[in-house]
């Protein structure tokens, strides 16, 4: 093994979607939802409001809707501002 495998495989758990940092709101998922954006392409502002609605009724209620509520209100200011619904 060379230097950089070493730093590489120092840094990185075997899995790291058997451990999640800040509570277990993720892990009884059948699929999380990194793991779906991840394989769906899905941009950043979409991805995090897919969190926040997976999340809410195990972690922060309507704290987290309004989060998901609002990265939806992002990508509506930021990507259709010119268009009428």
């Amino acid at each position: 093994m060379n230097n950089i495998e070493e730093k590489v495989n120092g840094l990185v758990t075997p899995d790291p979607l058997q451990r999640q940092e800040g509570g277990e709101h993720y892990k009884g998922m059948k699929i999380q939802p990194v793991e779906f954006v991840h394989a769906n392409g899905i941009p950043y502002l979409e991805g995090c409001a897919i969190k926040y609605l997976c999340r809410h009724r195990a972690k922060g209620g309507v704290v987290d809707l309004l989060k998901a509520k609002h990265y939806i209100d992002l990508i509506i200011s930021l990507e259709y501002k010119n268009q009428q619904p």
